[in-house]
């Protein structure tokens, strides 16, 4: 069986490795001309690592990422409300890493190379188009200027494409753009001193303003320094109109660095990491709504082709890494493709459509708001303002909802 996978993201790439190392044939058209080291910081999640490391992955992300030892919630006073040990450090048999973007990509395009073959991976190609007939699908590609590159005959074609998915658009040409509430989000990446250990990522203050930040950077930590992605998040009114989508638009401080100059918590200068930053982007969080259907025929969705969310418990990269495995795990039973693929569909479309309205509501930054709302000025005793059933609810209710919940992991541990 020959599968196609079009685009070379996290979720293509991991896809196509498992899809590979399970004895398939894969193909992988990227559209961009040259992969690249872009982008800023990530978290990857232990469930997702799973796969990673059963691809042989852990050593690179352990050299390059850092082992992430606790996540931490706190109010705009940097009063802790919730810490949380992750991967190892809660007892799983994975890590969790926090890492960069790009080293991420690489490293993961580089063992595509290795397992899925060099050739087999094309870049400057583009979908821009396919057909199904006779138990096979006909997808066409182009160049960045439109012209017609190549041609490629499957039994299967992925759409891992992204949030502006041309496979997805193929059937839900009316979707239009993606769905934005009316939060920005200003990121950048800089080096500082390290804090709270250097293994922590820390979630700080309300929905609409927040700060999260993590190091993503061994090489740094070995030299007592901590490169430290961070995140500020403003909601900028209902009225606001969705700017641009670009990734490498560039920030200015005076959109937003008013509004944390007080945010100094003893353990953490916000204002400084944010003036330090070599470069600052901006971009809207966005998300677009659950669709009905991935499947159709031998084509279907995977990652933010299927399921873009906003970036709320850090499930986006994650969730599709663990998609790719489950499309793997389903094709491999040997039926009819189009009954795997619709399997694939019932396996993974309902979860993530919750994850996606979850996250909309807040999801476990939910008990940010809580606070804030109880006690906007801090607190002297945390379980007055948030008693500790209530807050075990929220978080134990969303683990379980992006299966991140210590008994579901340990059983896919006793399963492997």
């Amino acid at each position: 069986m020959k599968i196609v996978i079009a685009g070379a993201g996290i979720g293509g790439l991991t896809a196509a490795m498992c899809l590979a190392r399970a004895g398939f044939e894969v193909e992988v058209f990227e559209a961009v001309s040259e992969l690249r080291p872009l982008g800023v910081g990530i978290n990857i999640q232990a469930g997702a690592v799973r796969i990673l490391s059963g691809l042989g992955l852990e050593p690179a992300l352990a050299a390059t990422g850092i082992e992430t030892r606790e996540l931490r919630y706190a109010n705009r006073h940097g009063q802790t409300i919730w810490a949380d040990p992750r991967g190892r450090h809660a007892g799983l048999p994975w890590p969790q890493f926090s890492i960069h973007r790009g080293e991420l990509q690489m490293i993961l395009f580089h063992a595509a190379q290795r397992i899925v073959g060099a050739d087999r991976i094309k870049f400057g190609r583009r979908i821009a188009g396919f057909e199904q007939a006779n138990g096979k699908v006909l997808a066409r590609f182009v160049d960045r200027d439109g012209r017609d590159v190549e041609q490629s005959t499957s039994d299967i074609l992925i759409g891992a494409d992204g949030i502006h998915s041309a496979v997805r658009a193929h059937f839900y040409p009316g979707e239009g753009p993606p769905k934005w509430q009316g939060i920005l989000m200003w990121r950048g990446i800089t080096v500082g001193k390290p804090y709270l250990g250097g293994a922590t990522m820390v979630q700080a203050g309300h929905h609409n303003q927040k700060f999260v930040c993590y190091p993503v950077s061994r090489a740094h930590a070995e030299k007592g320094e901590s490169l430290i992605n961070w995140i500020c998040d403003l909601h900028m009114g209902d009225s606001a109109q969705l700017p641009r989508e670009d990734w490498n638009r560039p920030g200015r401080l005076a959109d937003f660095l008013p509004r944390f100059k007080d945010w100094k918590f003893g353990w953490l200068d916000v204002p400084e990491v944010i003036e330090s930053a070599h470069a600052i982007f901006e971009f809207p969080m966005v998300d677009r709504d659950p669709l009905p259907r991935w499947s159709h025929g031998r084509v279907s969705l995977l990652g933010d082709a299927a399921h873009p969310m906003y970036p709320i418990g850090s499930n986006g990269a994650s969730q599709a890494i663990i998609d790719g495995e489950a499309l793997t795990q389903e094709l491999l039973v040997g039926d009819d493709p189009e009954v795997a693929l619709q399997r694939y569909e019932r396996r993974r479309l309902p979860p993530m459509a919750r994850i996606v309205e979850s996250n909309r509501r807040k999801g476990i930054d939910v008990m940010l708001d809580i606070v804030e709302q109880r006690a906007p000025q801090g607190f002297s005793d945390l379980a007055s303002v948030l008693p500790p059933e209530e807050l075990e609810q929220i978080v134990g209710d969303y683990k379980k909802l992006v299966a991140q919940d210590r008994e579901t992991l340990l059983k896919l541990a006793a399963a492997q």
